[in-house]
């Protein structure tokens, strides 16, 4: 366990006496499920320690894949303390407060699943993201328009598919402190629903 007070051990037991979370359905089908799955399966380093934010009761990580630890951040105890991926987990409102308690290069990669739509302070998320990554460490972050709209910013529903992939690279640029950037589009075919990321690789902290 960290020595942040604010970071727990993962597992139900984190939870003690508190309501069951309300596990919600999954947002889109199982293809794209899969999809995601395996987006962290070639993108997440085996054996690496893994950053998970604005997560909830399931992380989609691989199950077949260890890894040295899963640290989730989000806006849920219940659910945070039910998600089976965790090894430790932080209650923490990323637009009140972008900065996260974690040392410069600690995680050896990132995933950001449905969230980045509601952030309010996109560019800033990202480039902590990127101080908290080792160098040449990925973060994930994806997307599908099947998402509920929920309090999504108002510039993302004025756009289409494309546009959000390059409204999200261009959160990377601003962030200055990544490199290799790409956009993925893992809609299967035949149809389902569809499955957008935008991954990219740490260079370090930003320059002040």
């Amino acid at each position: 366990m960290a020595s942040d007070p604010l970071l727990r051990p993962g597992g139900r037991e984190a939870w003690p006496g508190g309501p069951e979370p309300e596990l919600i359905p999954p947002l889109v089908d199982d293809a794209a499920i899969a999809a995601l799955t395996d987006i962290y399966r070639h993108t997440l380093p085996a054996g690496g320690a893994i950053l998970d934010l604005a997560c909830g009761w399931m992380s989609h990580l691989p199950p077949e894949i260890a890894y040295a630890r899963v640290v989730g951040i989000g806006d849920d105890a219940c659910a945070l303390a039910e998600n089976p991926f965790l090894d430790e987990w932080r209650v923490q409102d990323l637009n009140a407060d972008p900065r996260l308690p974690f040392a410069a290069g600690a995680f050896d990669g990132a995933a950001l699943c449905a969230a980045l739509p509601r952030l309010t302070r996109p560019i800033e998320v990202i480039r902590e993201v990127g101080r908290v990554l080792k160098p040449g460490a990925p973060l994930v972050v994806t997307f599908s328009n099947r998402f509920p709209a929920g309090r999504r910013l108002a510039c993302w529903h004025l756009l289409d598919d494309a546009g959000q992939l390059c409204l999200i690279v261009h959160y990377f640029a601003e962030a200055g402190n990544w490199t290799d950037i790409r956009c993925l589009h893992r809609t299967l075919p035949g149809g389902g629903d569809p499955l957008y990321a935008v991954a990219g690789r740490s260079l370090g902290p930003a320059p002040d």
